[in-house]
């Protein structure tokens, strides 16, 4: 199990360096003078040199990349002494650290990993993005409760009532919900509910969970909820319908079940003692995996329904050359993606030992 353990913190560790490279080199080859991004278009030549001098662009591309992978890192290189070099430890940056190693004129330190500042509003990327962050964790988690819930039913129901309308309507759901793109879905079901029947249902188009009031303060709105995160368990909702019927399915053929039919055990016995436990065994460990997905897959469904998380802070960070913010953005959703499906290959592994051995 360690050694199965080991394999999937390197893969992971590996992925996220490719993940890295790529952004940097990626949002460093893109048109656009953060300088003047910061300054406005009529600042002047000796303060956008200045500013890029700061941010270190005035840099080789690789000592850059290098610079940019020491802020990352929670151990990091430093010089020693404070001057005007990149490389000095300068703690509005990256806060309090603790040397662990001084060689000449460098210092080996632990600290937090610094994900730099936002370009328009000069505050930190790593405050934006956790303020925006339990918005998405919230959407997903709602999201990812009420798919499971339906479609473990729906299958469930697909599967005892085999080849009857019910089944046939289940499926032609569950494809439909697979085919269709979530952010049409999401625009469809915006305007039909938070618009067309807006007075029949109460709902909004857009919203946050709490919008503050200039009146009465922060107020909390849970109705904004309900379309995005309907909107966004579509897909899981789909697959986890087909998976506990087709699962469900294969666990009353067998013998076991049988038999106990044969033994005159009540229907409802025998599906709730013998059939469910092992038919949701592969659901479980699918719905884990599906959460890092809805993580990743929230941005379009926060921008159509302007919902305040990661994803719509990206979308408009991006549209403002926000860069810093995008590529911090980029990585704590990958990192997030990383850690949940090592997380869901080590259930994997302890619900089913052939897969360590495999």
């Amino acid at each position: 199990m360690v050694k199965y353990l080991v394999n999937k913190l390197l893969y992971g560790f590996l992925v996220m360096t490719g993940v890295i490279c790529i952004v940097f080199f990626l949002f460093n080859i893109l048109p656009g003078d953060p300088a003047r991004m910061m300054l406005g278009q009529r600042a002047d030549v000796s303060s956008v040199e200045s500013i890029n001098r700061e941010l270190g662009r005035d840099l080789p591309v690789t000592e850059q990349f290098f610079l940019y992978l020491n802020d990352l890192s929670p151990l990091s290189v430093h010089k020693g002494v404070v001057d005007n070099s990149h490389w000095s430890y300068n703690k509005d940056k990256y806060g309090s650290g603790v040397r662990l190693l001084e060689i000449g004129s460098w210092d080996f330190m632990i600290k937090a990993p610094y994900l730099r500042r936002s370009y328009q509003t000069n505050q930190k990327v790593s405050e934006i993005l956790l303020d925006a962050l339990p918005g998405t964790a919230i959407l997903a988690t709602v999201s990812l409760v009420l798919a499971s819930v339906i479609g473990v039913l729906l299958g469930i129901i697909s599967a005892l009532k085999r080849n009857t309308w019910i089944d046939y309507l289940s499926m032609i759901t569950a494809v439909m919900g697979m085919a269709i793109p979530s952010f049409f879905a999401g625009i469809i079901i915006a305007w039909l509910f938070g618009f067309v029947l807006s007075d029949y249902t109460g709902l909004s188009m857009t919203g946050s969970l709490y919008e503050v009031d200039p009146f009465e303060g922060l107020k909390i709105k849970p109705a904004n909820l309900i379309l995005p995160a309907l909107t966004l368990g579509i897909r899981p909702l789909s697959v986890i319908v087909q998976l506990t019927r087709s699962s469900m399915l294969e666990v009353l053929s067998k013998d076991y079940v049988r038999t106990a039919k044969a033994k005159g055990l009540k229907r409802n016995a025998i599906i709730i003692k013998h059939t469910l436990k092992n038919a949701l065994n592969p659901v479980l460990t699918a719905v884990s995996g599906w959460f890092g997905s809805l993580l990743a897959g929230a941005v379009f469904i926060e921008y159509i329904f302007g919902w305040k998380g990661i994803g719509k802070v990206t979308v408009d960070s991006l549209e403002r050359y926000d860069f810093p913010v995008v590529m911090g953005a980029v990585l704590i959703v990958s990192i997030l993606f990383v850690i949940i499906n090592i997380l869901v290959d080590l259930l994997y592994g302890v619900l089913d030992p052939r897969v360590r051995i495999g």
